[in-house]
C-alpha cells in the first residue's frame, strides 16, 4: 500500500488475490475433513476447522501486505462468493463485517504486535460462521430454502438432527478455541520456518 495515498497498489492486490485462493482451498479441505471425520455435525465444526488450518495463510498475507485493506478485501471476497454460490446474505454481511473488524484490529498493532494480529485472526475466522449460523437462527428460511432446491423431508431431517442451542455454543466455542490454536502456530511457521526461508523479511 502506498502510504501517501492510502491506496492498495496492484501488487498487493495480486498477493490478496494468492492468499484469498488459497483460504478457498483451505475451507474446501476443511469442508470435506469435517464431513468425512464428523458426519453429522460437519456444519457446527466446519468454521473451526477452518480456522484451525488456515492461520498460516492469514499469517503469511498480514506479512506480505501489512497495510489497512488486505484483510478486508480477504473477507469481502470470500462472503461475497459465499453469497452468490447460494448461502444466504447474512454470509456475506458477517463475513464483512468480522474482515473489517479484523483489520482494524490488526490496525491498532501497526500489523506487528503478535497479540494484535492473533485476536485479529479470530475475529476473521467468525466469518465463516455466517453460512452455518442460519441452521440455528434462520431455521423457518432454511428449511424453505432446502425445499426450494428439491430436498425431501429425510434430507432436511438429516440437517438438522444436531441442530440445538448446545451445538451452537459447540459452534461458537469450538471456532474461538481452533482459532487461537491454528493463528499460534501460524505464528510459529512463520518465526521458524518462513523467515529462515526468506519468505517474508
Amino acid at each position: 500500500m502506498n502510504q501517501k495515498n492510502n491506496k492498495l497498489t496492484i501488487p498487493d492486490l495480486i498477493s490478496i488475490g494468492v492468499f484469498t485462493a488459497l483460504y478457498f482451498v483451505l475451507i474446501a479441505i476443511a469442508t470435506f475433513a469435517s464431513a468425512a471425520l464428523v458426519p453429522g455435525f460437519s456444519n457446527v465444526l466446519l468454521p473451526g476447522v477452518a480456522a484451525l488450518i488456515s492461520g498460516c495463510v492469514y499469517m503469511l498475507m498480514v506479512a506480505k501486505v501489512p497495510h489497512f485493506g488486505a484483510i478486508t478485501v480477504m473477507g469481502t471476497v470470500i462472503g461475497l462468493f459465499l453469497f452468490v454460490s447460494g448461502h444466504f446474505a447474512v454470509s456475506f454481511v458477517i463475513g464483512v463485517v468480522c474482515s473489517v473488524a479484523a483489520d482494524l484490529i490488526a490496525k491498532m498493532g501497526a500489523y506487528k504486535s503478535r497479540t494484535g494480529i492473533l485476536v485479529s485472526y479470530i475475529v476473521f475466522s467468525f466469518g465463516l460462521t455466517g453460512p452455518v449460523l442460519p441452521l440455528w437462527l434462520m431455521r423457518d428460511a432454511y428449511v424453505a430454502s432446502l425445499q426450494a432446491k428439491g430436498k425431501d423431508a429425510a434430507y432436511i431431517d438429516g440437517v438438522f438432527a444436531h441442530i440445538t442451542s448446545t451445538t451452537l455454543w459447540v459452534c461458537i466455542g469450538a471456532t474461538l478455541v481452533l482459532a487461537v490454536l491454528g493463528g499460534l502456530f501460524g505464528q510459529k511457521m512463520m518465526k521458524k520456518h518462513f523467515k529462515k526461508a526468506g519468505i517474508i523479511a
